[in-house]
């Protein structure tokens, strides 16, 4: 099962929100959602400006389209059934999400974690496209949680977060060009698990 991607040029033919919602998806998976703005993704998805705020108030209700699109392609589709098909043993289970990463690192059209992007873009703390991000993180932090707990980890909570620090790092160090970043997060990985007293 391979990673999504965000180079998939969209069709000038069908349905106009289809194509905005596409266009979005390529464009601020690559370049963020700041550095976007609605001229761009009107243009891109051959729609009038009119006729993107028909479909969507505003450039946040895009946004969070955005995010369940990715959400929905990243971490249901891929990462969630990816890890789980990777093994039987649920321990191996979360090692195997660094070596689904490094295999994702090193495609040529890697280009980070969207969500990560949008967090730090975002500053204000109510604002909705971050209490989305926040949905995501959490929504990856349950998934490690079960995995931890089905492995026998004494903390599962703990090691879930100690585990998603280690996700979250390693997918920033890739960006900044540091392609082994994965293997080295593997190696921590199974420090912590043996803190864990489990073995993959």
């Amino acid at each position: 099962m391979t990673m999504p991607s965000s180079r998939s040029v969209p069709s000038r033919s069908g349905d106009p929100r289809e194509r905005i919602e596409r266009t979005a998806y390529e464009l601020f998976s690559r370049h963020g959602t700041r550095a976007i703005g609605v001229d761009t993704l009107a243009g891109r998805a051959g729609v009038a400006k009119m006729t993107l705020y028909k479909h969507y108030r505003s450039k946040d209700d895009l946004v969070l389209a955005f995010l369940r699109r990715r959400e929905e392609l990243w971490t249901r589709t891929w990462l969630q059934n990816a890890v789980r098909d990777r093994s039987r043993k649920p321990a191996a289970r979360l090692l195997g999400i660094f070596e689904l990463f490094d295999s994702w690192f090193r495609k040529p059209d890697y280009e980070g974690c969207a969500f990560l992007k949008v967090l730090l873009e975002q500053s204000d703390p109510q604002h909705p496209v971050r209490t989305a991000v926040r949905g995501h993180l959490q929504a990856i932090r349950s998934l490690l949680v079960e995995l931890a707990a089905e492995a026998g980890a004494r903390h599962p909570a703990r090691l879930a977060q100690q585990w998603q620090m280690l996700m979250m790092g390693c997918i920033v160090a890739a960006y900044a060009g540091e392609r082994n970043a994965a293997r080295e997060a593997r190696k921590a990985g199974a420090f912590l698990l043996r803190a864990e007293g489990l073995r993959a």
